[in-house]
């Protein structure tokens, strides 16, 4: 299935693990809410303890913002569990604050299309949905390279400003920075600040 900008996010059940419980999960439950669906290519590695316990800590931070996180690796929901079980010094997670789907026929992987079938692992695949359910951003990382979570609640902020007041937000901006009102006129006062801004700094 191919994805794109502006697409209707494929939907899936699967089973997950949710406040170290066994659950079933669809990504329909979450209608209504921003989602964070984000991949990992495996259980007990390298990089990924990394990104998971990171977007656990933020999760409150997702959650101020309406947004919900979900994670999928191709293992079981055990494994999962396991993971969980196993203490940080020792590689493992602890508690993880948001569902951790397990992806064993590697169907939501495919549908993403972040599944690499060389190694029957995903890719480091990350998708923002609005609240009705369609893709406003993705970002795609080959296996060694791990993301940035400060930069997926950025994109988050820049969403839902732009949904709430119509301005487009511009390169590496942060809530109550300028924006941009998107036409040739109303557009001058914010390249205005910024030429002035920039002569100040050289």
């Amino acid at each position: 299935m191919d994805i794109s900008i502006g697409s209707a996010a494929p939907d899936f059940t699967a089973m997950a693990v949710v406040d170290k419980q066994f659950k079933s999960v669809s990504l329909s439950d979450y209608r209504g809410q921003y989602v964070v669906l984000f991949f990992w290519p495996l259980d007990f590695t390298f990089v990924c303890p990394t990104e998971i316990v990171a977007f656990s800590e933020s999760a409150a931070a997702f959650k101020e913002r309406g947004c919900a996180v979900l994670g999928v690796s191709v293992d079981s929901q055990f494994t999962h569990l396991a993971w969980q079980n196993t203490p940080r010094a020792d590689g493992g997670l602890g508690d993880i604050a948001f569902p951790m789907i397990s992806d064993l026929t590697h169907n939501i992987s495919k549908s993403y299309g972040v599944l690499c079938e060389e190694k029957g692992v995903a890719f480091r695949g990350l998708y923002l949905m609005d609240k009705e359910g369609n893709i406003r951003h993705m970002l795609i990382n080959d296996l060694p390279l791990g993301r940035s979570v400060d930069e997926a609640l950025r994109m988050v902020d820049a969403l839902k400003f732009f949904e709430e007041n119509g301005e487009v937000c511009p390169a590496n901006w942060r809530p109550g920075e300028d924006t941009i009102k998107a036409g040739v006129d109303s557009s001058k006062a914010f390249f205005k600040n910024w030429a002035d801004k920039d002569a100040v700094a050289s």
